[in-house]
């Protein structure tokens, strides 16, 4: 026990060594190869003389600390943000480690009653479960658009632009354009962006519909310091006339009278900025659709208004123009993933903003993909972490901590030191998230029945590996939207590995 005391002190020794001092390259990978093989030698023996929870999770965060010193050893971002982020994730999981080791240790030094401990895990995860369950029922009545009585006449509604930013689309770039023009909104602007596109039919699909009042404007490669499509938007907003402006992205399809209820329902409610979550497009046969409810779930379940994070959606959004250029317009988000949560963030706090679902009210509808989703995802995750792996830790533990271990605790219970009140409590814990689950694939049309009722625990199990898939291709490999590489303006890596330097 000693010696792995000291070998855990000696891999934190060698870890701040190596962000302190200024070395060279060589001697660097030397204390940063010590200090990974002394914190995972120091935290896999313990996990194996002591096997439990605690034990189990030093271990996890080893390797995490291993993933970011290899981060300095890989060097692919400028070194100054490097050196910031690393330090940062290094201490909070060296602080997390320590205090799990206090736990471990008070753990053996006080009389301990297993069953005890799984009945408070069990008591956890059913208030969880109920505040969710809970959370969820209050969202679904918030996001209903509810049957608008209220009705604007052509004179008194406001212009409205739809802007569409486009590259290397095809069939589905025409599909959202007929849709937009065979609206009945009366003030209506139409403009689609073609962002450098590799093919030919983006820009020929987009002039067919000139004679339909389709405007066409010509994208710009990307600044460095924007990412593609924030620099897409910025540019549809200033061409742009419309009081206000809805962008979408080209897999939506709107009803004829849809632009018309969503201004409605934004000047109704008087809000500047309302996002909408679509109806999915269900593909003619029926399949477990776990990733897309993943992103749905997050935006629908957690109470996030607690957390000053209101829910929205890239899919379509509108906004009022005056309120944009208030909030720093897209020159305020230029490297954001999702830079609508940030005026969305901005205008709630005057109660300016809605996030709303489609539903026969207001039909929007959308479809994506599986390999589309899959892409979507590992773009969206890590940085909806802050591209922080402490994060990644700390809400992989949670997942399975409060979402995945009570089926584990309900069907197993058996096997496991638990007793049938901590039993019971998991269950009922496993059937009001699979409810959660239900009401949210309903609400948004994306599964059926039978495929929701098992749903629940496949789609966190998804979105885990998802995030950590994320957060390895954000971190050493390439993640590409529409062909280019987002990595370089979000994680401020050098464009060309042959300009890497120290």
């Amino acid at each position: 026990m000693i010696l792995m005391l000291y070998a855990f002190c000696a891999s934190v020794l060698s870890e701040v060594i190596v962000h302190v001092m200024v070395l060279r390259r060589g001697l660097r990978l030397l204390f940063i190869i010590l200090a990974c093989v002394l914190a995972n030698f120091a935290s896999a023996s313990l996990c194996v003389l002591r096997p439990n929870v605690l034990t189990g999770l030093i271990a996890a965060i080893s390797l995490y600390r291993t993933f970011n010193m290899v981060r300095i050893i890989k060097g692919r971002m400028h070194a100054n943000y490097l050196r910031r982020v690393t330090w940062r994730t290094s201490y909070m999981l060296i602080g997390t480690q320590v205090l799990l080791f206090a736990a471990w240790w008070l753990w053996y030094q006080m009389p301990r009653n297993r069953s005890f401990v799984w009945l408070m895990v069990a008591v956890a995860q059913a208030l969880s479960a109920v505040a969710l369950f809970t959370s969820l029922r209050r969202r679904l009545h918030k996001t209903a658009p509810g049957h608008l009585n209220r009705h604007y006449s052509d004179a008194e509604l406001p212009s409205l632009t739809v802007a569409i930013p486009a590259r290397n689309e095809t069939l589905d770039l025409q599909e959202c354009l007929s849709s937009v023009i065979a609206s009945d909104y009366p003030k209506l602007e139409v403009i689609v962006l073609d962002d450098c596109s590799q093919n030919n039919h983006t820009p020929e699909i987009i002039k067919s519909f000139a004679h339909d009042g389709v405007r066409f404007v010509q994208g710009e490669e990307p600044r460095p310091t924007w990412l593609a499509k924030n620099q897409a938007y910025d540019r549809l907003a200033k061409e742009s006339s419309g009081e206000f402006i809805v962008f979408c992205g080209v897999d939506v399809r709107f009803e004829p009278d849809s632009l018309r209820q969503l201004v409605t329902l934004a000047l109704t409610r008087k809000k500047s900025m309302v996002s909408v979550l679509p109806m999915q497009q269900l593909p003619r046969r029926p399949h477990l659709s776990v990733i897309q409810a993943a992103r749905y779930w997050w935006e629908l379940v957690p109470p996030r208004r607690l957390f000053n994070r209101p829910a929205v959606l890239s899919s379509c959004w509108i906004i009022e123009r005056k309120a944009l250029v208030k909030t720093g317009g897209f020159a305020a988000v230029t490297r954001a993933i999702v830079p609508e949560a940030y005026f969305a963030k901005a205008l709630i706090q005057g109660d300016r903003y809605s996030f709303i679902r489609s539903d026969k009210d207001l039909i929007v509808t959308s479809f994506k993909p599986r390999a589309d989703q899959i892409d979507t995802a590992v773009r969206m995750r890590y940085p909806q972490v802050h591209r922080r792996p402490e994060q990644v830790f700390l809400v992989t533990f949670a997942n399975l901590i409060l979402l995945i271990l009570p089926f584990i605790i309900a069907l197993a219970g058996w096997w496991l030191p638990v007793n049938a009140l901590a039993q019971t409590l998991a269950a009922a814990s496993a059937v009001l998230l699979t409810v959660c689950y239900v009401r949210v694939t309903n609400a948004t049309h994306i599964g059926r029945l039978p495929y929701s009722l098992i749903g629940m625990p496949v789609m966190i199990i998804v979105d885990v590996l998802l995030l950590h898939r994320s957060m390895w291709q954000y971190e050493f490999s390439v993640v590409e939207w529409k062909e280019r590489n987002v990595c370089i303006p979000v994680m401020h890596t050098y464009p060309h590995p042959s300009n890497m330097h120290e």
